[in-house]
Formats: C-alpha cells, structure tokens, sequence
C-alpha cells in the first residue's frame, strides 16, 4: 500500500514526486513508467539541452505563450513560476543560464544534468520508481469513513494508494482509463509543428534563416503569383499571425515564427487537414509600396549593375536570389532593363510572398498536443479533479500547452508542484 502513486516517468510526475516526499518523509511514494527510460522528453528537449523554463517572470505575460490554458495558469505561475524552478533546480547543484531570446537551459547545456538531479533526488529521498510497468486499469472506492482507496493495475500486477496523481503526458490508453472515470477528454491534435512546402523559391536553400511576418489565410485565399494590378485586389484577413525568425528546410519552412502559428492554430489546421496557404513578409519593416520606391530608386543609381548580384536588403543571398528568379529577372538582367512591371513583382514576393502548405513535420523530437483532460474539471489552486476525490491531474495530461521557449516544461513544473502541495496537505490532516 503506498501513500501517493504517480503515473508517468516524466517530468511533471518526478517534480511532484521530489515535493512530496520533502514535505512529508514519512509517506511511501512510488511512480509508474511504462518505458523502458523515465523523463525521455527531458533528455531530448532543447536539442538535448533541456530548454528548463523561460526568464519570463510576470505571470500575466507568461500565460500568454499558452494557446490553451492561458487563463486557468495565472493563479498558478503566481504560485510557482520560473524563478521558484529555477531556485528548484541550483538549489540542488545545477546552475542554470538565461539565453538572449529568454529560453532556460543548464549551464552544463546538457539535459543529462536535470535527469541526474531528478534520479538522485528520488534515490535520496526513497521514492520507488518502476519502469515497464503500463497502467491498465484505474479504480477507486470510498471506505466507511470516506477513506479513499485507489486501486491501479499495470501489466505486472496490481497497487494500492491513498491519492493518485496523473502525469502521464499525452497518453491515449491514460486518457481512456480517465474518461472511464467520467472525466471529458478534449480529442487530442498535434500542437508544435512545421509547415511541409514544395516551393522553388526556397528549394535547395536548407539552413537560411532569417527574420519574416507570416500569415495564415483563409483556404479560399491562396493566389500563389502576385500580380501587377495589386490596388485591386480583394484584401484578406488573416487567421493568424506571427513575427520572428523563419528557418527555411529541406520539406518547408519551421523556425520561432513558424511553431508559434502551429501552436495558435493547431485546432484549426487539424480541421482543414495541413492544406492551408500562408502568407510571407521577408522584409516584416517595411510593407509593399514602400519596397516597390525603394526598388525603383535603385534602378536608377545601380543601372548597370545585375539585380540578382546587388541585394538591396538585409536578407539572405540565397533567398533574394530565389526571390529575383522568381519574379522572371534573369541572372544577367541589369537594373536599367528591368520594368517596373518586374520590380513590382519582386516587391510582391519580398513583401506579400504566398506559398501553399501541404502537411506537417514534427519539430524534432519534441511532440506536443494540445487537447486532453477539459479543464473545467480541474480545480487549479490543487490541480485535484473535480470529479473524483483524491485524483490529480498535471502536466501534458490535460488541456494546456504552449508556444516553444520552456513553456510547456514550466506548465509540468507548476501543475506538479501544487498537486504535490495539495496531496501533502491531504494526507497531513488525515
């Protein structure tokens, strides 16, 4: 009979664990990985330097890199945010360093350091760990003076707890035990993704990565030549929209720009099955008209030079080279010779360049949903379901994920932390 059972090797499961058993010894915990390996998206995160949390502090600004449970996570970041995660983690031997754009990572820039902390902590501390052991079966009964009693079965054997908590990710054998316990399970989609294209333009260009604005358009919007009578064309409004850097592969574009649409808009490109167009401003400070009278002052000044050799802005050769062809200038065509009719065009595609996705990639390693346990049946000050007494529920599990940048592992952090509060108060008083 064990006080606390935890479901799910990872990372929010083995946080809450460490918190539990600090708060109260006494109590007999174990966790359950149906792996082989425990904290597996720990070691593969951040390219395996575990991107930990962000330096975001604020959490009304920090729950905004949530697509899904924004507003549920203020009340708990003010609880246990970032710099409680990382006083967790150096206060244990593990020194940790803030990068320019905010990401998190060990000082060592290995995830290997953060897996060794978590190991060390549950041997210190006694917590028992079983790996290969998949949860089949979730039962709980209530004894003559309300006394809760979990039952959970793996594929070994069976187990009994006091509180169970959750953790086990995206797991849809976990989500089905739960909502066979009458929990809403919100059907899951892929979350963080990149956009698969077949384009000549950015073909053969793999590894260019530069700043750009991208827009998600509707289907029905995708005109993929930009044409001359621009003024008459009928204006869009986009679904979303994000700026930052975009990073152009061999199968399409990914990049910070890229993820966060895919976060945004994961519900709604699940539903038009990664057949959507997008729209690209490579030059995000400037807008069209004023490239097109910045191009026409150049073909004065530069007229005898070739356009596909004088980069006007700051963007990568290769790209202002596919963009030139693209807009039918020749290799050898000077600016003198080019007609305004062409320069319009390259203004286009540098400004208003359209590309048609046609599926997705995941990014990495590092799968995320969104979807999961509704979050109407949690309450967020203890993470406890609200509709079975004794169960808890935290991390990837439910309906909560975020944009790239430590967000989704600060999500396992703060759920696991005040679920291990709240079962330590529970059994406390009993």
């Amino acid at each position: 009979m064990f006080d606390v059972i935890i479901i799910g090797g990872g990372a929010s499961g083995f946080y809450a664990a460490i918190h539990i058993a600090e708060t109260n010894p006494d109590l007999k915990i174990a966790i359950f990985e149906k792996g082989k390996e425990v904290l597996k998206k720990v070691s593969i995160s951040g390219g395996g330097r575990c991107n930990v949390t962000n330096g975001e502090s604020d959490p009304m600004a920090l729950s905004k890199n949530y697509p899904r449970g924004s507003k549920e996570l203020i009340g708990p970041f003010y609880a246990h945010g970032p710099q409680e995660t990382r006083q967790f983690f150096e206060s244990r031997g593990v020194p940790l360093k803030s990068e320019d754009d905010g990401r998190v990572f060990p000082v060592s820039n290995s995830s290997q350091s953060i897996i060794d902390c978590f190991l060390g902590e549950t041997n210190r501390l006694g917590i028992a760990v079983y790996r290969q052991s998949s949860v089949t079966a979730i039962a709980s009964k209530t004894g003559a003076e309300n006394d809760i009693t979990w039952k959970v079965t793996t594929i070994k054997k069976e187990y009994f707890c006091k509180r169970l908590l959750v953790a086990a990710g995206s797991n849809p054998k976990i989500w089905k035990l739960l909502e066979g316990l009458g929990h809403t399970i919100v059907p899951p989609v892929p979350s963080l993704f990149t956009f698969n294209i077949k384009d000549d333009r950015i073909s053969g260009i793999p590894g260019v990565s530069t700043p750009a604005h991208v827009e998600v358009l509707p289907r029905n919007g995708f005109k993929p030549e930009i044409k001359v009578k621009l003024k008459s064309k009928r204006s869009e409004k986009p679904l979303f929209s994000a700026e930052g850097p975009v990073l152009i592969t061999h199968w399409g574009l990914s990049g910070p720009a890229i993820l966060r649409l895919s976060a945004w808009g994961a519900l709604q490109l699940h539903d038009c099955k990664y057949r959507f167009p997008i729209k690209v401003n490579w030059l995000p400070e400037y807008h069209q008209n004023s490239v097109l009278s910045l191009l026409m002052e150049v073909k004065e000044v530069e007229a005898k030079k070739t356009v596909v050799r004088t980069k006007v802005f700051e963007i990568p050769k290769r790209l202002w080279t596919g963009l030139v062809n693209a807009s039918d200038i020749a290799k050898e065509d000077k600016w003198a010779e080019v007609t305004k009719e062409k320069l319009q065009h390259l203004a286009g595609q540098l400004t208003n360049c359209r590309f048609m996705v046609e599926g997705k990639s995941v990014f990495k390693d590092e799968f995320v949903t969104a979807g999961g346990v509704d979050l109407k049946e949690i309450n967020f000050k203890t993470y406890e379901s609200k509709i079975c007494k004794g169960l808890y529920l935290a991390g990837e599990i439910i309906n909560v994920d975020a944009i790239t940048g430590g967000f989704n592992f600060q999500n396992a952090w703060t759920g696991g932390y005040l679920a291990a509060m709240a079962i330590s108060n529970d059994l406390n008083t009993q």
